[in-house]
């Protein structure tokens, strides 16, 4: 199997997991861990595992000058991600979640845009539209019915901001990774990235992680909890560093689409929701947005 061949389907499986964890945590939080103590055991305990696994492995060290990067990596892709995320989907639902976070993919062509000058065609222009349209329909218009309090859901517009500052957050850390992908190995980034995204999420996170009641965590939460921990965070955060050896950024983030369809399967057939025409039209919007986007960048490099 081609490294790209082995790149997509670890990709898939990333992805999976990403699906898996909208139901998982929503279990999880808030009655047994709060959204910001949850972020606290998963970035500190996938710090350990990151620097364990990289002892073995490798003994690779990174230049000093390069230390910036590391940090902006990690408030990006660490902290500012996975506090908005857990804290937004504690509000929201799954499906609103996984919506929103499609439209990734096009805050990644805008990020590229600004920070690598990379031309954005009209057809393009047009995909960004729809999709931040789409995505900022979930937030807007519930407002805008009498419906901020999400009596379809048991979400909020609040948490759905929160999960499009998350989606931002992400698209520039795969931006501001991918050098770094290229001059270190990927368990290096990872447990660089980690170390200083602990640091940074130490000081909002502390107080609810000492408030978890272990002992009165039935063993169906815990195995969750262990789930976003081993599977989500640390293969996750690894598997897509992998990726990012071999795939540009726009490629990896294309995942994300499996994620509103896996997730929103997922909740549906557990009986734990039901679709709402706004979700739909939602949909509707960030995926034609993200089909020319992509559509479009795909056409321009088989030409070159």
């Amino acid at each position: 199997m081609s490294k790209v061949a082995q790149a997509h389907l670890v990709l898939f499986l990333v992805g999976a997991f990403y699906a898996i964890n909208y139901i998982v945590a929503k279990d999880v939080m808030p009655t047994y861990i709060g959204p910001s103590g949850f972020i606290f055991y998963r970035v500190f305990i996938a710090t350990i595992l990151f620097w364990i696994v990289h002892r073995f492995i490798s003994k690779e060290k990174i230049q000093r000058e390069d230390y910036p990067r590391f940090i902006q990596c990690a408030l990006f892709g660490v902290a500012m991600n996975q506090l908005f995320f857990f804290n937004g989907l504690n509000l929201t639902t799954p499906i609103n979640a996984s919506v929103i976070m499609t439209s990734n993919p096009i805050l990644v062509l805008l990020a590229s845009a600004v920070i690598l000058k990379e031309v954005i065609t009209p057809s393009k222009a047009i995909g960004v539209v729809l999709g931040i349209v789409g995505a900022l329909l979930l937030i807007v218009l519930p407002v805008l019915l009498g419906t901020s309090d999400m009596d379809w859901t048991e979400g909020n517009s609040w948490g759905d901001m929160m999960i499009f500052v998350n989606a931002l957050s992400y698209g520039l850390y795969l931006i501001s990774v991918k050098p770094l992908m290229a001059k270190y190995e990927a368990m290096t980034v990872i447990k660089w990235v980690f170390l200083f995204g602990c640091v940074m999420v130490f000081p909002f996170a502390y107080d609810q992680a000492l408030e978890v009641d272990w002992a009165a965590m039935p063993t169906e939460i815990f195995l969750g909890f262990a789930y976003v921990v081993i599977c989500v965070t640390f293969l996750g955060y690894f598997l897509n560093a992998f990726a990012m050896k071999t795939l540009s950024p726009s490629v990896v983030s294309a995942y994300i689409y499996l994620q509103p369809v896996l997730a929103g399967a997922l909740s549906i057939g557990l009986g734990k929701e039901k679709l709402h025409w706004i979700q739909i039209l939602a949909a509707v919007l960030i995926f034609s947005g993200v089909y020319l986007v992509s559509i479009r960048k795909k056409r321009l490099s088989n030409n070159q």
